[in-house]
């Protein structure tokens, strides 16, 4: 009974959507904890770390269309939508969760917790789940662009508002770090895309590798200035846990609101599905580099709270997305063949504006960890509780 129970266990285990890319995020942060970088290694791997960030910002200005932004426009409601519950109802959550210091969360913890909600909603992860789910794919790639285009502005701004001396405050020095190493390297990548966006596209797989090569890079210096600065007793097994129960109440917030409020907005089922994915999701890939500029020896800990907060959307979205594309073939309106929107392609043959590719496999322009596809659709005989 027992051999049963644990198989069972195994196999519920090996559904669960753990990508690759997380467990090396993991195993890093275990490397910085038993071998940190300290003295004349340590001050390489700053350096190089922050070349790294300023190369990380490159690329996503060169990646990003301003093509299929100007395309987008005309779902200004929409992109309206998906913006204010990343920079408005998020923040706002988190500065209600202000009240959990110090009984459930220690105030590092929660300068992670706040920081996390100030980050840009991910492209890839939304696109994907909102193609699974037969959403309106060509408002989510809009949607998930304009806002890691905001971010690059708004997250670092509302950082140095809410977080004041955790994240650098509005000092001159913390400013020109930000321009420095997030703007001025975005909007290069911007003004030489003409020139460089043919060469992203031929080697993306390369430059993909590159990306998470340089936020390991990033991890492994925040969490190796973490444990030579001793702020790893701060964090106990309990108050992991909590973190973990506070993100999980968190993340359910989110996707309630934003399913149940676009409906009382009157968008239609298609749209509601790219509202919900694309404005309850955070990016790992912009919120990491950002961590390391605004926290310094603290981003350790500031990170944190986004790392778990991911794992869990990517799991938590996988399982709603399946859910939504079952519903959506008993609805009738938006049934595989069905348009998902009237002027846009069906649900089964998405595509993105500007002729460019859709879905889980697109678009190049994001580099998050690659979203890893649910199971199958259940059989007609097998019931979805």
């Amino acid at each position: 009974m027992t051999s049963r129970t644990t198989g069972r266990a195994l196999r519920l285990l090996s559904r669960l959507p753990v990508d690759g890319y997380v467990l090396a995020l993991l195993g890093t942060v275990v490397l910085a904890a038993l071998l940190p970088a300290s003295g004349t290694a340590a001050t390489v791997v700053e350096g190089t770390s922050t070349g790294a960030v300023a190369l990380l910002f490159f690329l996503y200005g060169a990646r990003l269309s301003t093509r299929e932004a100007l395309d987008g426009l005309r779902h200004w409601r929409l992109h309206l939508t998906v913006l204010g519950s990343t920079f408005l109802l998020f923040p706002l959550l988190g500065l209600a969760a202000r009240g959990l210091v110090p009984a459930v969360l220690t105030p590092q913890l929660y300068a992670g917790l706040l920081f996390l909600c100030l980050v840009p909603s991910t492209i890839q992860s939304s696109i994907a789940f909102t193609s699974i789910a037969r959403g309106n794919v060509p408002a989510a790639i809009c949607a998930g662009s304009f806002s890691s285009l905001a971010g690059i502005v708004l997250t670092p701004l509302l950082a140095a508002l809410l977080l004041g001396g955790g994240a650098g405050g509005l000092s001159a020095d913390g400013i020109l770090r930000i321009v420095l190493q997030l703007l001025v390297p975005f909007l290069a990548g911007q003004f030489l895309r003409r020139w460089v966006g043919g060469f992203l596209v031929r080697h993306k797989k390369v430059l993909g590798r590159v990306d998470r090569g340089s936020i390991l890079l990033v991890v492994y210096t925040a969490f190796s200035q973490g444990m030579v600065a001793g702020i790893w007793h701060l964090v106990t097994p309990a108050r992991l846990g909590l973190l973990l129960a506070v993100e999980a109440v968190l993340l359910a917030v989110m996707l309630t609101a934003t399913w149940y409020g676009a409906g009382r907005l009157g968008f239609d089922r298609a749209d509601r599905i790219a509202i919900q994915f694309a404005g309850s999701k955070k990016s790992l890939a912009a919120g990491l580099p950002m961590a390391s500029v605004l926290f310094g020896a603290q981003a350790s800990l500031a990170v944190l709270p986004l790392m778990l907060f991911h794992q869990m959307q990517l799991m938590v979205c996988a399982v709603i997305a399946k859910r939504r594309a079952h519903e959506g073939e008993t609805d009738g309106p938006t049934a595989p063949g069905a348009p998902a929107h009237e002027g846009e392609p069906t649900a089964s043959e998405p595509r993105a504006h500007g002729g460019g590719p859709a879905g889980p496999e697109a678009p190049a322009h994001d580099n998050e960890p690659p979203v890893p596809e649910p199971r199958a659709h259940p059989r007609p005989t097998e019931r979805v509780p």
